[in-house]
């Protein structure tokens, strides 16, 4: 298998873009060789615990109406062309996401991280749901076929906590500045949502490789 490292945090809209265009690629390669991986990386590492108030954390970043209208139409025209349902009006508080990244940490342990990071999704930009809730996180958990009862316990611990601020913090290091970015086994960096093309021409160059080596 080629390792696909990604970097992506569930509250940054191109994230949920670019999984998006990543999917498709990978249903119409069914047999594809990439082996997704999720790592954290907080688009918003400075936000208090309780989060921010939707609105103003918009308005803080894009400088107004005018500004978040501008910086939303290209995410809902992608999200339109893709199918997705976005519903802006319905997220209320932007959340941390540490907590969120811990989840994802344990769900590489059970082989389920990609149906958490679409759960995360789901929940932050169909339903408005808060993904700090502990709550919330194990309903996540459990509709990934994890234990959402031990999930719950470990959320109300420190549990992990280190351990994924390390990763992060390597991830910078390591340059990473940005979400969503990609690292194709272990030494092609690829920034941004790309379409779906492009994953299947990068699938597609894989196999060819691949039957050319065999």
């Amino acid at each position: 298998m080629t390792t696909l490292d990604i970097f992506a945090d569930p509250t940054c809209p191109w994230c949920l873009i670019a999984k998006a265009e990543l999917d498709l690629a990978m249903e119409s390669r069914p047999d594809h060789d990439l082996e997704l991986v999720w790592h954290p990386f907080r688009l918003n590492p400075d936000l208090p615990p309780s989060g921010m108030d939707h609105v103003a954390y918009m308005k803080a970043k894009f400088g107004g109406e005018a500004g978040i209208i501008e910086a939303n139409e290209p995410v809902l025209r992608a999200a339109e062309r893709l199918g997705l349902w976005v519903n802006m009006a319905a997220i209320e508080r932007v959340p941390p996401t540490l907590d969120a990244f811990r989840l994802l940490h344990w769900a590489g342990i059970e082989a389920a991280q990609s149906r958490v990071m679409s759960g995360l999704m789901r929940v932050h930009w169909r339903e408005g749901r808060n993904i700090a809730d502990h709550g919330v996180l194990a309903q996540i958990a459990e509709g990934a076929g994890m234990n959402s009862e031990m999930v719950r316990r470990l959320l109300g611990t420190d549990a992990d906590r280190e351990e994924v601020l390390t990763r992060e913090a390597h991830a910078r290091e390591r340059g990473v500045r940005a979400v969503p970015t990609f690292v194709l086994g272990n030494s092609h960096v690829i920034p941004g949502a790309q379409e779906a093309g492009f994953w299947r021409d990068v699938i597609d160059e894989i196999a060819e490789r691949k039957a050319a080596e065999n």
